[in-house]
């Protein structure tokens, strides 16, 4: 009979959605696609994150991040979006709070948004279609 011994758990690393001290990362996600909103949502919590809330354009984003601050780690931010877009949206949150971290999540070919949203506080980018891997990678990198 096999022990749990000989099989070592493939969790070794604590789950990158963790804080030092055990806590949840929370992150405010912002698109105005529910799929996308959804697919960031599952493999943020599949690594331990904590999804708080979504935001379904970048008034609600910007709403929500001062409703929620300081309880925000994280917001991924769509950058094109009905109502208000993205490079907007985190304008107002980065003049709301300069520690905000926001990553920007951006269709291809939208290179210039997304210099433009990197030279105004963003920490990041992930590209569309999501990548899993990519997208903690980035996540994890502007954490930091």
């Amino acid at each position: 009979m096999k022990t749990k011994q000989d099989f070592p758990s493939i969790n070794e690393r604590p789950p990158e959605g963790m804080n030092a001290d055990g806590s949840k990362i929370r992150v405010l996600v912002v698109d105005d696609s529910m799929f996308v909103a959804k697919q960031l949502g599952q493999i943020l919590t599949s690594e331990g994150y904590e999804v708080v809330a979504t935001a379904v354009d970048g008034k609600d984003g910007v709403d929500k991040y001062k409703e929620l601050c300081p309880n925000i780690d994280l917001v991924t931010m769509d950058i094109t979006m009905p109502r208000m877009d993205g490079i907007t949206a985190l304008e107002q949150i980065v003049a709301f709070d300069k520690n905000a971290r926001v990553v920007m999540v951006s269709a291809l070919g939208k290179e210039e948004l997304v210099k433009k949203s990197l030279l105004l506080g963003a920490k990041n980018y992930i590209v569309k279609p999501l990548d899993r891997k990519k997208v903690l990678e980035r996540i994890s990198a502007a954490l930091k």
